[in-house]
């Protein structure tokens, strides 16, 4: 799905030339940059183009949802035949998905840089358009870094507009500086953004998604490899300021698998998707904006009506023995059947291998409304930051912080699990009976790691949560040998088994290693 007020285009005017007079050194129907940032109109259409790397193929409209982003121990990439690539972590520094999203991620940071330069000069805007449009850019620039960081660790800090091809030779800066400057941009940001209600579609970025996003950040940096634990309480008051806001008023929907129809129906539910990356279409006309969540991310299909997908991503038997049976999640991410035609044939559970079968089922293109349903392209958008997530992250954090879970920090947590059990649902009794109460620091620390599986599977964060808590590696290890226990003889295990140290950050690109004289490849590469 995809708001009119995104749609992503670049005009054609800021790059283009005369047709009529090819010699001549001034043409008069050329907007130079310089002159084309001036109006409240112009500069939005130059803001959605940094928005618009978000739908690039090499990022959230299909790689790095189906490729890069769910290979940990919640699911993995589902093929019955030896492949290679980054999601069974065998590549190289010359694989194109590395290659593409980084290229991606820098694209959308100097559309950002040339918009920032360009907005104090844009003499017929607006002074609330343009406090506003540099809100998001700031935001939108300061998260490109966060994924740059994540992935690979210190990289080149650009805070000004490419324009020339001369001067390119930079070197990586520190991971301590890059998350400096995202703190930077992003608190900058908070001030100047729309408030959630106001900014009515969860596509823009509103102060919700910047104080959620803060949170996180803090607590990436309080995790490794910083270790600046000093953040745990940043990231709590953050994560605070979302759950004490009466103005946004955030709140769980009370049944889980709507938030996900809702993504198929072209729906909003601000109060608890609070950002997304947006879609929509079905490449049917010119308007091309499709992801592929619910194609390649989502329950294989060959049935035109139900909408096709390919089942790329599987769940690991983990993931399937971490719910309890009555924990309506379950079976809502992790497919309890497949298709036949436009038939439900229930999975079995036993033998133990017929766990590593069953698809992600989160995202599920029987709901989508948008006719006809295209084979490799959907409208459903990906969430980025959802309110369970908040209330989980202040748990986690709040923990830290007092070295034991606060009655808050329960509240919290008990509050994503009641929702599970169909507890806030109206005809809901016994609201507590699934509670968690008692725990002390580690039981409490472990309880919200698994809390973050049963809810956020598949959204993209499992691995990178890993990488921070310390624990990626032993991990992964852990689930090669459960495949080895319960599907031996199967490919299931190829990620598992590859996985290394190197595969805490990926490898600086190798053609950006060969224009960039002064960056040099990432330890172990």
């Amino acid at each position: 799905m995809k708001s009119t007020t995104f749609i992503f285009i670049l005009l054609a005017a800021m790059a283009g030339t005369s047709c009529k007079k090819l010699l001549d050194t001034k043409p008069t129907d050329f907007l130079s940059p310089v002159n084309y940032y001036q109006t409240d109109k112009q500069l939005d259409f130059a803001l959605a183009a940094v928005y618009d790397v978000m739908g690039d193929a090499g990022f959230y409209k299909q790689i790095y949802t189906a490729r890069m982003g769910n290979e940990a121990d919640d699911g993995f990439y589902f093929r019955n035949t030896v492949i290679a690539g980054v999601q069974v972590y065998n590549f190289s520094p010359t694989d194109n998905d590395v290659q593409n999203l980084w290229q991606s991620l820098y694209d959308g940071i100097n559309r950002a840089n040339m918009l920032l330069a360009a907005i104090p000069n844009a003499a017929s805007a607006s002074d609330s358009a343009k406090s506003r449009i540099r809100g998001e850019a700031l935001f939108l620039r300061g998260y490109y870094y966060f994924m740059l960081v994540q992935h690979w660790g210190g990289v080149p800090l650009i805070t000004e507009p490419t324009t020339s091809v001369n001067n390119v030779d930079i070197a990586k800066s520190t991971i301590r500086e890059v998350y400096t400057q995202i703190l930077k941009d992003m608190e900058e940001a908070e001030g100047l953004v729309l408030s959630s209600p106001a900014a009515i579609t969860a596509g823009r970025v509103n102060k919700s998604a910047v104080r959620g996003l803060l949170a996180r950040v803090n607590l990436f940096m309080a995790g490794y490899p910083l270790q600046e634990t000093a953040r745990y309480t940043a990231a709590r008051d953050w994560a605070l300021k979302i759950m004490d806001d009466m103005e946004a008023g955030h709140r769980l929907n009370p049944d889980y698998q709507q938030i996900f129809i809702n993504y198929a129906q072209d729906k909003y539910d601000i109060k608890e998707s609070i950002w997304e990356v947006e879609f929509w279409g079905n490449n049917t006309n010119a308007y091309n904006e499709t992801g592929c969540v619910g194609a390649w991310l989502g329950i294989q299909s060959s049935d035109q009506s139900i909408g096709v997908g390919y089942g790329f991503v599987n769940a690991t038997s983990r993931l399937y023995k971490l719910y309890n049976e009555n924990d309506l999640r379950r079976d809502w991410n992790i497919a309890p059947f497949s298709y036949s035609g436009t038939t439900k044939v229930a999975k079995a559970s036993t033998p133990a291998s017929a766990l590593w079968t069953r698809n992600c089922g989160k995202f599920r293109r029987e709901y989508e409304t948008l006719t006809p349903k295209s084979n490799n392209a959907t409208p459903q958008n990906m969430p980025l930051l959802r309110y369970s997530d908040v209330l989980l992250m202040f748990a986690e954090a709040d923990n830290e912080v007092n070295k034991q879970p606060s009655a808050r920090a329960f509240q919290a947590l008990n509050e994503v699990r009641r929702r599970a059990f169909g507890k806030l649902l109206p005809d809901a009794t016994n609201i507590t009976e699934f509670d968690i109460s008692g725990l002390d620091y580690e039981s409490f620390q472990q309880e919200i790691r698994d809390e973050r599986s049963r809810e956020l599977c598949f959204e993209l964060f499992r691995k990178q949560d890993l990488i921070r808590w310390g624990i990626f590696i032993t991990n992964m290890k852990a689930i090669e040998n459960m495949v080895s226990l319960e599907a031996s003889g199967q490919y299931y295990s190829l990620a598992f088994r590859n996985v290394s140290a190197r595969h805490l950050l990926f490898p600086i690109p190798a053609r950006e290693l060969a224009l960039n004289k002064a960056l040099r490849q990432n330890d172990n590469w």
